[in-house]
């Protein structure tokens, strides 16, 4: 017992953007919302460098919250993804930067005797690979800018090397860390 399907040779034969355009507007505005998310809002990263061990590992894969520094201005320690400041010691621009926010507008910032010092103070830094094994003369961040550093001092090309980061150059802050799986699973500490 079969069944035969009979077409009708006189039915016009739809298009296929007709056919299939239902599911072609869905997938429209689902690339329109993704476009849009990782704009304005949030987007993945990739660590390719050690400047920032031990907190981020090469072959991290993180999260850049883009949209919480429209209201709310980066605070001491949070780490930041951004685009380096034109100087000698940086061959390409356009690849983005990931450092820990050091110093802010007006701060005083020396390295010497192994510890980084804010206004004097020496920081208590847990989060270093080890101590800088380089002394740096005090400098004062002008307006509009940040002074960054990495959390691995001794092989990070940082503020200590290029200088101050111009505040508009920032992308976002380092919130979550989605990749690898594991232990290191999670919010990223500042």
């Amino acid at each position: 017992m079969s069944t035969e399907i009979k077409l009708d040779p006189q039915a016009p034969v739809q298009p296929w953007w007709q056919r299939h355009g239902e599911t072609m507007r869905i997938f429209a505005v689902a690339l329109a919302i993704a476009i849009f998310l990782r704009t304005f809002i949030v987007e993945p990263r990739f660590i390719p460098s050690g400047s920032m061990e031990p907190t981020l590992q090469v072959g991290d894969r993180i999260l850049v919250d883009k949209i919480s520094q429209q209201w709310q201005q980066p605070k001491y320690g949070d780490i930041l993804i951004f685009y380096p400041p034109a100087s000698p010691a940086i061959g390409d621009t356009s690849k983005a930067y990931i450092k820990r926010l050091i110093g802010m507008e007006g701060d005083r910032i020396a390295v010497k005797n192994g510890k980084v010092y804010r206004n004097g103070e020496a920081l208590y830094e847990s989060y270093i690979a080890e101590a800088p094994k380089y002394s740096m003369r005090e400098v004062v961040v002008p307006k509009g800018y940040y002074w960054m550093m990495g959390d691995n001092r001794n092989h990070s090309n940082d503020s200590h090397i290029w200088g101050f980061l111009p505040k508009e150059n920032t992308i976002g802050k380092a919130t979550i860390r989605f990749f690898p799986f594991g232990d290191r699973l999670g919010v990223i500490q500042s």
